[in-house]
């Protein structure tokens, strides 16, 4: 025959308590303090309720407030680091700020050129012991070359005076680069090419401050590879 056990008094009276205890809120605003009240309630109230014939030793209470401790620093350390975002965000707005009317090196291949004169760069990851830059017109056809050597890791800022093969000057307009870097004869994959462009202004929101430059669309920090 199958026996039902009614729980006893005293096991509902530990029962409601914990929930009880579980349920109380903190009159402080702090989540922290919050947290630590709620604990502490709850373990009192095991203590208080504990069977007299199997009390909590002192290996479960300590183990519960090391949880407790562990807890407390892990929510501390999350409020740490959200006045640390807080304060990067603020500190990256007022650069970007700064930065307008300033000219950036950015990726990019376009390059634009102004009464004969146009400003771009590169990028090198590691060193390049040569590197062929093409620049063409709209219709692709290269328009004038550069070689440079022995061209050490970095930003290199470059600018070209608008002469054509023939001697003539360039037409302003959009121009395109096309880069190319070897080291000992082997293509190297960490280099770019970088745009020119003069910051317009300055946007903000939950992304962070973002760049608007003309012709190279919105740019964030990271995006910014030199300052001219």
């Amino acid at each position: 025959m199958a026996v039902i056990t009614t729980p006893s008094a005293a096991s509902n009276t530990v029962s409601q308590s914990l929930m009880d205890s579980m349920n109380t809120k903190s009159s402080s605003g702090n989540a922290i303090s919050a947290e630590q009240d709620k604990f502490m309630t709850l373990l009192i109230t095991q203590l208080k309720n504990q069977d007299p014939l199997n009390p909590l030793d002192n290996a479960q209470v300590t183990s519960q407030l090391a949880q407790l401790n562990t807890v407390t620093g892990i929510n501390k350390l999350n409020d740490t680091l959200e006045t640390l975002k807080t304060d990067l965000a603020s500190s990256q707005s007022a650069q970007a700020v700064n930065m307008i009317n300033h000219g950036v090196l950015a990726p990019g291949k376009a390059m634009q050129v102004t009464e004969g004169k146009g400003i771009f760069g590169i990028e090198l990851g590691s060193y390049a012991d040569n590197v062929q830059l093409d620049i063409k017109n709209s219709s692709g056809k290269v328009v004038h070359s550069m070689t440079l050597t022995n061209v050490d890791a970095g930003v290199l800022p470059l600018a070209w005076d608008g002469k054509l093969e023939d001697g003539t000057t360039a037409a302003n307009g959009t121009y395109t680069l096309a880069l190319t870097a070897t080291a000992g004869g082997e293509a190297l994959t960490d280099a770019q090419a970088l745009a020119f462009g003069t910051v317009a202004s300055v946007s903000t929101g939950p992304a962070g401050a973002k760049l608007n430059v003309p012709g190279l669309g919105q740019l964030t920090m990271d995006d910014i590879k030199q300052v001219l």
